[in-house]
């Protein structure tokens, strides 16, 4: 069975937002490397709405190198409940967001790599309150924001256990967590 894997980057002080901004310094060949294993692991990626907008106006113009390359050809499906132009980035599938839970259940059970999950927010809290999700990948990075939107909200509830830890000459440190409730 496929997994599904959030892989997240956050600030020291643990918000989200615009990581283009922060994280490309700390990004050195070891965490990159990293970045290319995990996503050569996976053949499709689950992204929301927002998330998703805000890579198809990037992604498709990136390329001739392993790591865009795979990230280009693999398979998109974004989670919406309104309207979505998925022209710019291909292949894309639109999983209505009433119809989530069922949609990836069907993908866990397609044969195949891994599905990741870029970001974290609504769509991992659906993920994780269904029983979807198996597995957090929070790359923090040293840096202090000092505000933005947060990893985590209230409704972020959820039992974890921890499955490793990897730590780069950056400061970039990457746990892994097991979804275990």
């Amino acid at each position: 069975m496929r997994r599904i894997i959030a892989s997240t980057y956050t600030t020291l002080d643990g918000y989200i937002d615009d990581p283009h901004e922060w994280s490309l310094a700390y990004n050195d060949a070891a965490a990159q490397q990293y970045a290319l294993d995990l996503t050569l692991g996976a053949d499709s990626l689950l992204l929301g709405r927002v998330t998703y907008e805000g890579m198809a106006q990037a992604w498709p113009h990136m390329g001739g190198n392993p790591y865009a390359d795979h990230v280009n050809a693999m398979r998109k499906y974004v989670v919406a409940t309104e309207p979505v132009d998925t022209g710019a980035w291909h292949p894309t599938t639109v999983i209505p967001g009433d119809r989530l839970t069922d949609a990836v259940k069907r993908l866990k059970a397609e044969d195949g790599g891994d599905v990741l999950v870029w970001g974290a927010g609504r769509l991992t809290d659906a993920l994780a309150t269904a029983g979807l999700l198996d597995e957090y990948k929070v790359w923090t990075y040293p840096v202090l924001k000092g505000g933005g939107v947060p990893m985590f909200r209230p409704e972020s509830r959820t039992g974890l256990a921890h499955a490793g830890t990897t730590a780069f000459d950056s400061g970039v440190v990457v746990s892994t967590y097991r979804v275990t409730a």
